[in-house]
């Protein structure tokens, strides 16, 4: 299933059961898996791991060299899991040294149209990317986060799981999971109540976190002490407080707030 006008290291692994596009090119210590398919010249470098039934459409750059001035060739991998949708001009870099070497990407995972992952960025499973939306470095996502077209998210931030953030957002600091946010930059509009439900989210679950977000975020509430008191004895309940209070509590960039 590889097309005559495709180019193939010969050290890549390429699974019997994927199809190759005309001019696609595959180069050297890149791994695909079952049932992948790569669109018309589509270009995959390596080091570069592709897992099962994933679509990589037509003109994506997938496993380039990192756009780090700093990038000495060394400990730079790309790994992405299984039934990712990569779709026409996605650029995706490989880590970098400096950063642990490894841009990583999960399962199920939507990228849309012209979307950007710099080097060393980790993203979790079940995420939309919508069009032109870009990471910058060493940036996390969690899953289910959802981010809006023309989206942008400063190096070192990390995007809570189950976020929301509209179109045009920029991010400059953490975005706290289960939030809504929108900006520029980008501020905490509430919790993503729509998104959550559609998740199978109970209604004591949802009000549990939006008053922690109140306490927490908007700092409505009592004296911080008082208020972490009062949300831990909630959070014995709800795990999704105490993954919301966790998340709150490490980072070294900030919250949108």
């Amino acid at each position: 299933m590889i097309h005559s006008t495709a180019i193939v290291d010969d050290s890549a692994t390429v699974h019997a059961t994927c199809e190759i596009g005309p001019y696609a090119v595959i180069g050297a210590d890149v791994t695909i898996g079952e049932r992948t398919t790569v669109g018309p010249h589509a270009v995959i470098n390596g080091p570069t791991s592709i897992g099962a039934d994933c679509k990589i459409f037509q003109f994506a750059s997938v496993g380039e060299d990192p756009q780090d001035l700093k990038f000495d060739g060394k400990n730079s991998r790309l790994e992405i899991g299984d039934r990712n949708k990569i779709r026409e001009f996605v650029t995706i870099n490989r880590g970098t040294s400096g950063g642990g070497g490894l841009t990583q990407l999960g399962d199920d995972n939507l990228l849309m149209a012209y979307v950007h992952i710099a080097h060393d960025c980790i993203i979790g499973n079940n995420t939309v990317f919508a069009n032109s939306a870009s990471l910058a470095g060493h940036v996390t996502v969690g899953d289910y986060a959802i981010l809006g077209g023309f989206s942008l998210v400063h190096q070192f931030s990390r995007v809570g799981a189950h976020s929301f953030s509209g179109m045009g957002s920029v991010i400059n600091k953490d975005v706290p999971p289960f939030l809504l946010v929108t900006g520029h930059y980008a501020e905490a509009k509430g919790i993503n109540k729509q998104g959550l439900k559609r998740r199978g989210f109970s209604d004591d679950e949802i009000s549990a976190l939006h008053k922690a977000y109140v306490k927490l975020v908007r700092r409505r509430g009592k004296k911080e002490a008082e208020d972490y008191a009062e949300l831990n004895a909630t959070a014995s309940r709800f795990p999704r407080v105490a993954e919301f209070i966790e998340f709150l509590n490490n980072g070294s960039r900030g919250k949108v707030c």
